[in-house]
């Protein structure tokens, strides 16, 4: 059972499981729309650059885009996403994870990210954040993703780069008898 924690001074709202998302309705899509410019404008100021493609991004890109995405709700919204891809090799790619601003620091994007290894194995998944955005760098490094590298998006502006690897069974060891 997943927990979740409230460290704000606002009263706690229940978390609704999360679930995917349909946008090819126009509700659900522009909730997503609306949630993603909210959280990319906080990622926007911790990285020092507003030229995040998801936060310029049209309701017709959003419905266009080759992702899948997972969804969690409170009492007032659509808090939190998770969208990934399915690379030809089988690699995973998480693609975008957002939280809205009025639903940080109560486990969103844990329990986003939590329900999306349940239902998507992969030996080799791949994650990518502005390298200023220390609690999302955080967030991934205690989930076993190592630092692999980083991307100039921008002059004075980088991305990291992240991956995880799944840990594959232990070789059978030969029993020795004596």
């Amino acid at each position: 059972m997943t927990t979740h924690r409230d460290t704000s001074a606002t009263p706690h709202r229940r978390l609704n499981e999360p679930h995917r998302l349909d946008l090819t309705d126009p509700d659900t899509l522009r909730h997503l729309w609306e949630l993603q410019r909210a959280a990319y404008a906080v990622e926007a100021t911790l990285i020092g650059f507003d030229g995040i493609p998801p936060l310029h991004e049209t309701l017709q890109e959003l419905r266009g885009c080759a992702e899948s995405f997972l969804g969690i709700a409170d009492e007032t919204g659509l808090a939190g996403a998770v969208s990934w891809a399915r690379l030809d090799d089988g690699t995973l790619d998480i693609c975008r994870l957002v939280v809205h601003p009025r639903a940080h620091r109560r486990g969103i994007a844990t329990t986003l990210l939590d329900r999306l290894d349940a239902i998507e194995s992969a030996d080799l998944t791949l994650v990518s954040t502005g390298t200023a955005n220390h609690p999302a760098l955080a967030l991934y490094q205690r989930r076993g993703f190592t630092p692999t590298g980083k991307r100039q998006i921008a002059p004075g502006v980088t991305v990291t780069l992240l991956e995880r690897k799944t840990d594959a069974p232990p070789s059978e060891q030969p029993v020795h008898k004596s």
